[in-house]
């Protein structure tokens, strides 16, 4: 029996660090799941294993795609699927970290076959959204898939404009895609939820931002900036330095801001994480309990 040792969890938790300890203990390679981080040129936004952590473990899906590339949960699903498959041949167990839920979702459960998406018919709803905002694009949804109107967050802009591009793309509702079926995968899936208290957990998040500025993200958003209308780079800290860069607000603001809106993010991310009960739960901090899980786990079914 193979294996999939999830570890998961909020933002800034100290998802990274144990991640590396379990992999050595399982002498196994890591694979991220976090939909900034596959991206190049963005090493210090999205907190990406550092050369120094990559040469202690082997890491995939990381750093292996231009800031233009489309990418999608569905995109991961199918090519970390694929990479599983080849590195089970010679490991029984494979770690995967990170803290984007759809990507984890998509491996672990399995998501719905969705069309792509045309180039042009992207571009055409974000033209209409810059120029109109979220009202009409919603306005659409509720006429042509009103199952799905009533279902979507619709504060979430991205989710909106996925479903109305599936609608306008196949001319059929996005709903009729959405079976919610779980897939079947042939390896046994182990998932870690790593935990703080609130108040650490945000002391946390702020100090790592300011670490980052340190290191010098500010000169990496300066970089991207020509390409901020890219979907890759709509994510928390560098839209708030994008707003630095363009004069609208003073860079201490936009520091503040990043601290705040990555708090935000990570109570979103635990709202997500608690709906799912296969999820064992522990403080960063207890290695030796995580360990022990996970070796209850594999002992169980060999």
């Amino acid at each position: 029996m193979n294996y999939l040792i999830i570890i998961l969890g909020p933002t800034g938790v100290g998802k990274t660090e144990l991640s590396l300890s379990i992999a050595e203990r399982f002498g196994c390679p890591i694979i991220s799941a976090d939909s900034r981080q596959v991206y190049k040129d963005l090493p210090i936004g999205t907190a990406a294993p550092t050369e120094q952590q990559r040469n202690r473990v082997m890491h995939y899906m990381v750093g292996n795609l231009d800031i233009a590339d489309y990418y999608s949960a569905s995109s991961f699903e199918q090519e970390a699927i694929t990479l599983l498959e080849d590195l089970h041949r010679s490991h029984q167990s494979v770690v995967m970290t990170g803290g984007s839920m759809m990507y984890i979702d998509a491996v672990s459960k399995g998501i719905d076959d969705i069309p792509t998406i045309s180039q042009d018919i992207r571009n055409e709803i974000y033209s209409q959204f810059e120029r109109e905002g979220l009202k009409p694009i919603l306005q659409e949804l509720k006429e042509v898939d009103p199952t799905h109107y009533e279902e979507v967050d619709r504060s979430n802009y991205k989710r909106v404009i996925h479903a109305v591009e599936v609608c306008r793309m196949t001319g059929k509702p996005y709903s009729l895609f959405r079976k919610n079926v779980k897939k079947e995968r042939p390896f046994k899936i182990v998932k870690i939820g790593l935990t703080r208290e609130r108040e650490e957990l945000c002391d946390r998040i702020n100090r790592r931002v300011d670490q980052m500025i340190d290191e010098g993200f500010l000169e990496e958003a300066k970089a991207v900036y020509p390409f901020r209308h890219l979907n890759s780079l709509n994510t928390v800290g560098y839209k708030e330095l994008f707003n630095y860069l363009s004069g609208e607000w003073t860079l201490d603001f936009a520091i503040e801001k990043i601290k705040r809106n990555s708090r935000v993010y990570a109570r979103k991310q635990m709202t997500w994480f608690k709906r799912d009960t296969e999820i064992a739960w522990f403080h960063p901090d207890e290695e030796i309990r995580i360990i022990s899980h996970i070796e209850s786990c594999v002992n169980a079914t060999n």
